[in-house]
């Protein structure tokens, strides 16, 4: 960690140069002799990746950013916000600490957190960050997470973890197992430690896959943002075996979409073709599997076992996007063009032979205009397709 990026003059440049082109600023060299044009570049990458994600931290004055990478795999402030509304008590411990956004949070909701970071940098990093701003319930340990609760004597009223997904040789991974820290190896030693762990995961995860890891799950939580699925969260009690709740959540800038099931409901979809209105789940729902839920909780039905539409003569307050549907036809080029004449419309593909890219060159449908187009399959099999307008 160079200090000397904290000048004010070094801090003045850089805030001047957050939307000049970085190329030509490495080009000009660095104006200080203490600070390299790489270590410039990097502190504007990094400040850049936090205008929108972490607003707090772009706002706030000398705050020192990690790489780029780092930024990349935090927690943004939505979800860090909502996770802290999931613990309470006195106590947490963040055993992969990172830049520390989710600790902040965690501060503003439980009187002491313990923040564990295994590099050096970041973990310097965090601490300068922390003092910025004026946190004094965060204490910083520089070391293995897993090490720290080893030598601990103390119980914590919540054990937070985000699992690394690279694996030493730096690969992707895809099991639980394989990320860093192996939680399901060291499940028993958390537990030793703590009633409560709160454990976030990649979405790329199997929630199936990661649940089969794990012990004495209670909840399980799908969060989305604008309707991309950032974050899995397994939150664990020990000895708890009762019935277990998914929770989705998209946060959207209109409004927050929510809607909650259990794991093992006996429930099954209906079908029927399409009605007045079509739905069509948010990503956060379609991750969870929540597929037959969708329809018997919200009595709407299903077009196809596979396509992951819903319709009703009735418009509900839906956990996704919602249109009303203008026309049903068969899939007919020319028909289909009699319907669209400015030639231009919003095409989605469920459970369709054809892509959108193959569809748009067979029609010659350019993207764009009021009108969205679903290309499915209904319950008989037969290839449809839905114009239709947002409500």
């Amino acid at each position: 960690m160079n200090y000397h990026i904290l000048n004010k003059e070094v801090q003045d440049f850089i805030n001047s140069n957050l939307k000049s082109d970085l190329t030509k600023l490495i080009l000009k060299g660095s104006p200080f002799a203490l600070v390299s044009t790489q270590e410039i570049a990097e502190q504007i990458l990094a400040k850049n990746s936090c205008e929108k994600k972490l607003p707090t931290w772009f706002n706030s004055e000398n705050i020192y950013y990690p790489n780029k990478l780092n930024i990349e795999q935090t927690s943004s402030e939505i979800t860090a916000n909502y996770k802290s509304d999931l613990v309470s008590g006195e106590s947490l411990i963040d055993i992969t600490g990172g830049f520390g956004v989710d600790a902040f949070f965690f501060s503003h909701k439980i009187k002491n957190i313990t923040h564990c970071e295994i590099a050096e940098e970041l973990s310097a990093i965090v601490s300068h960050n922390f003092k910025q701003f004026k946190v004094k319930n965060i204490a910083t340990y520089l070391g293995d997470g897993i090490e720290f609760l080893q030598k601990s004597e103390e119980k914590f009223d919540w054990i937070y973890a985000d699992p690394s997904r690279r694996n030493d040789a730096k690969e992707k991974v895809f099991l639980l197992k394989d990320c860093l820290p192996n939680i399901p190896e060291n499940l028993d030693l958390l537990f030793q430690k703590t009633d409560n762990i709160l454990l976030k995961v990649s979405p790329i995860l199997d929630i199936t896959s990661a649940f089969n890891e794990l012990k004495f799950v209670k909840e399980i939580y799908v969060v989305a943002v604008e309707n991309e699925v950032k974050e899995l969260l397994f939150l664990l009690k020990k000895n708890y075996t009762q019935n277990i709740d998914i929770k989705t959540i998209n946060f959207n800038k209109e409004e927050i979409q929510q809607f909650n099931f259990s794991l093992n409901e006996d429930v099954f979809s209906t079908f029927s073709e399409p009605k007045k209105y079509l739905f069509e789940p948010n990503a956060a729902i379609l991750k969870s599997g929540a597929f037959q839920q969708i329809s018997a909780h919200l009595k709407i039905d299903k077009l196809h076992q596979h396509s992951h539409l819903y319709t009703s003569d009735k418009l509900i307050d839906f956990p996704g996007r919602k249109f009303e549907i203008k026309h049903a036809i068969s899939y007919d080029k020319k028909k289909l063009l009699q319907l669209i004449p400015s030639k231009k419309a919003n095409i989605t593909t469920r459970n369709f032979p054809e892509t959108v890219a193959q569809i748009r060159k067979k029609t010659g449908l350019k993207d764009g205009g009021n009108q969205y187009l679903f290309f499915t399959t209904d319950f008989n099999n037969k290839h449809l397709v839905l114009i239709c307008e947002k409500t």
